[in-house]
């Protein structure tokens, strides 16, 4: 039976120091009106302690089955310390693919906070769009592949801009590479190692400059001319609005967060070392957390780019190597981009033609 509240440990004292003394400790018991184990459990705290032992002791657990050991503890550091810039999601996930099960995400929040391995960021406000009007969203491997460079840094090397290639459903980065430059021919030989490797996709998503773009006809630049002649679509994001092409850009924070300021003795090898770990063992939210999609070279064979484009019920021209076509003894102005390519003449009723 409880104790009556009014007097708490008046009671408690008082009949502690009676039970030391007392003839028929039962009788005690009842007379305060409480059972004699609760009575026996009073009486032993006065005797052990005195006065102090009479009062209530905290009902917090002396042990939590729930309490992480000093190895899970210790794993996490590691994983942290392996990965820097992964938050607490990434990194529960990591951990339980390598020991099969561990703590909670919570927990995981919990520990680093308390070890100071943690960072304060600022939360941005969403786009209002993230994808071009008319861009299509893929639903197989090697129907969309995404393109841009990353942006210099300075390494020890010299001046660091990488190509990255990634292919939009699976989230498999493809390419990520130093290239020496940003010309159109040491672009293309990157991308023909690519489809030879991978098969061509059914399109490209790239934004306007160079060399994926221009200011001519269409817009096209020479890269984005040959990749129309090897049947490929052409997306392009629309004039400052990299969000056309979000996803992207956030593999590009992550690279400058974890890479660019990281020291390294061969650049190109860095980048290896990243790509592989991002397509193998990086957990993607968006999938769910997966590593990746199962990502298969699925895209049409490539057996090189055609000597000729074929065009029915239509007037072939070549292109000049300066841009112009020669039509019925005049010279006409097309794109320079379009140069060596045949283009085809259609008729229109009021006799003149489309290109």
């Amino acid at each position: 039976m409880p104790w009556r509240t009014d007097t708490l440990m008046n009671q408690r004292a008082e009949f502690a120091m009676k039970s030391v003394a007392t003839d028929n400790f039962r009788a005690l018991c009842r007379e305060y009106g409480i059972s004699p184990k609760v009575g026996y459990k009073w009486r032993g705290r006065f005797v052990a302690e005195g006065l102090a032992g009479l009062r209530d002791l905290s009902r917090r657990p002396k042990q939590s089955p729930q309490a992480l050991s000093e190895e899970e503890i210790c794993r996490m550091v590691r994983l942290k310390e392996r990965h820097r810039h992964w938050g607490p999601r990434k990194l529960q996930e990591l951990y339980v693919r390598q020991w099969g099960a561990g703590p909670s995400e919570s927990s995981f929040k919990r520990v680093l906070e308390r070890c100071g391995l943690t960072e304060k960021r600022r939360i941005r406000a969403a786009a209002t769009t993230g994808r071009i009007a008319s861009g299509r969203r893929a639903s197989v491997p090697n129907e969309v592949w995404t393109v841009d460079f990353k942006g210099w840094w300075y390494d020890a090397q010299g001046k660091c801009n990488p190509l990255t290639v990634r292919d939009e459903y699976s989230r498999f980065l493809l390419e990520m590479r130093a290239l020496a430059d940003a010309r159109t021919e040491t672009v293309r030989g990157c991308f023909e190692r690519l489809f030879r490797e991978y098969g061509a996709p059914g399109a490209i998503r790239s934004d306007n400059g160079s060399p994926f773009g221009s200011h001519g006809l269409l817009g096209l630049s020479r890269l984005s001319a040959w990749w129309l002649a090897n049947g490929i679509d052409l997306e392009r994001s629309r004039p400052g609005c990299p969000q056309d092409n979000g996803a992207h850009e956030r593999l590009h924070r992550s690279i400058a967060m974890e890479l660019e300021c990281a020291p390294y003795a061969e650049r190109q090898a860095a980048l290896d070392v990243w790509r592989a770990e991002f397509n193998e063992q990086r957990p993607h939210e968006a999938l769910g957390c997966a590593a990746r999609r199962n990502f298969t070279s699925a895209g049409r064979h490539w057996a090189g780019t055609p000597e000729r484009l074929e065009y029915e019920r239509a007037l072939i021209r070549r292109v000049h190597h300066q841009g112009f076509i020669r039509y019925r003894g005049e010279i006409v102005y097309v794109s320079e981009s379009l140069a060596g390519w045949d283009v085809g003449l259609r008729p229109r009723q009021d006799l003149s033609y489309d290109l």
